[in-house]
C-alpha cells in the first residue's frame, strides 16, 4: 500500500512540475492577481472574464519569472472567459484532454499561480454532464463540477487530468462551487473572440417569470409550467414578433419553456437574425408566433 501511495505522490508531483510552465499569472484586477492557461505558443493566454477587471494595463508573469504586457482579445461574460495575448518566444501550449472517458470520481488536479509560485489542489469529478445552461443562460458545452479547492488566486488556472491535459479552466464566479469552464467551451469561445472580438448573444427583449398552466392549458400544451410575460422592451425583436405582455410563453422552436434559464438558453449567438416559432398561450388558447431574434448590445 505505501508503494501505491509513494508512486501516487510522485505522479502528481511531476504532473505539476510538467505543466508549471503552461501555468500563468494574471495582474489585472486591484487585488491578489489571478491565473492564466497558455492556451496557444503564438501568444494567447486564457483566464476568466471577472478576474481581468481592466482592460489595459494588464501584466503577466510566468514560471521562469520574467513578466510581459498583454492585450485584450475579448470577452464573454456568458462564459466567465477572457482572451489575452502576450508578445513572447518559447511559449508552450498545455496538452487539451478528451471528454469521452471523463467520469465522476476520476482524480484531477486545479493549478494556480496568483504568486510567483505554482500551487496545487487534488480532487475529483464531482458532477458532469452535457448542457447548455446550467447557470444563467451560458453556454457551456459541460456542466463539469469537482471537489478541487479554490484558494484565492486560482480562477483562470487549468483543470488538469492524471496525464496532465487540460479539461477547462477554473472559477470561482460561483460562490461555493468548484466550477470548470471545458476545454470544448473554452475552444469555440476563443475562436469567436479571435474573429470578432465578442461572442454574439441572442436578444428578445422579455421580462419573465415561470407560472403554473390551468389544467385546460396543460391539456393543450403537454406541459405544466411556461413563462409569463411581465414586460417587453418597445422596439424589441419580441415587440416586433407581436408578443404581448400576459403571453405565456410555452415552447421556443420546440424546446419547452418551463424556467427562465431555459429561454436564455436557447438565445445563442448562433440565433441571431433566425426566425424562430415561439408556441404562447393567449387569451386562453395556445398558439405559434414568429419572431426574429436581434443581437444583444
Amino acid at each position: 500500500m505505501s508503494e501505491i501511495l509513494e508512486n501516487l505522490s510522485k505522479g502528481l508531483a511531476d504532473t505539476v512540475e510538467a505543466a508549471s510552465a503552461g501555468v500563468v499569472r494574471v495582474e489585472a484586477r486591484r487585488r491578489l492577481p489571478a491565473t492564466g492557461v497558455v492556451w496557444s505558443a503564438d501568444g494567447l493566454i486564457v483566464t476568466t472574464h471577472h478576474v481581468v477587471e481592466r482592460d489595459e494595463n494588464i501584466t503577466i508573469g510566468f514560471a521562469n519569472g520574467e513578466t510581459a504586457a498583454a492585450t485584450l482579445v475579448g470577452r464573454d461574460p456568458s462564459t466567465d472567459l477572457a482572451l489575452l495575448r502576450v508578445q513572447k518566444n518559447g511559449l508552450k501550449a498545455l496538452p487539451q484532454a478528451a471528454f469521452d472517458t471523463l467520469r465522476v470520481g476520476h482524480l484531477v488536479l486545479g493549478l494556480g499561480r496568483p504568486g510567483s509560485s505554482v500551487l496545487a489542489s487534488l480532487g475529483i469529478v464531482s458532477a458532469l454532464e452535457p448542457t447548455e445552461h446550467p447557470r444563467g443562460g451560458s453556454q457551456l458545452d459541460h456542466y463539469l463540477q469537482t471537489s478541487v479547492t479554490m484558494y484565492p488566486g486560482f480562477s483562470g488556472g487549468p483543470l488538469l487530468d492524471m496525464s496532465g491535459k487540460v479539461l477547462g479552466v477554473n472559477t470561482s464566479a460561483m460562490r461555493g462551487v468548484s466550477l470548470t469552464i471545458p476545454v470544448p467551451t473554452i475552444t469555440r469561445v476563443s475562436d469567436a473572440l479571435l474573429r470578432h472580438g465578442k461572442v454574439s448573444q441572442g436578444y428578445l427583449g422579455v421580462g419573465a417569470q415561470p407560472v403554473r398552466l390551468s389544467d385546460a392549458i396543460k391539456a393543450q400544451v403537454n406541459q405544466e409550467t411556461g413563462l409569463l410575460l411581465a414586460s417587453i422592451e418597445p422596439a424589441s425583436p419580441a415587440d416586433k414578433g407581436g408578443l404581448l405582455v400576459g403571453d405565456i410563453l410555452v415552447t421556443f422552436d420546440g424546446v419547452a419553456l418551463n424556467q427562465l434559464d431555459d429561454l436564455l438558453g436557447q438565445l445563442g449567438g448562433n440565433r441571431v437574425g433566425a426566425t424562430v416559432p415561439i408556441q404562447i398561450v393567449r387569451g386562453g388558447q395556445a398558439q405559434e408566433v414568429k419572431v426574429t431574434i436581434g443581437e444583444r448590445a
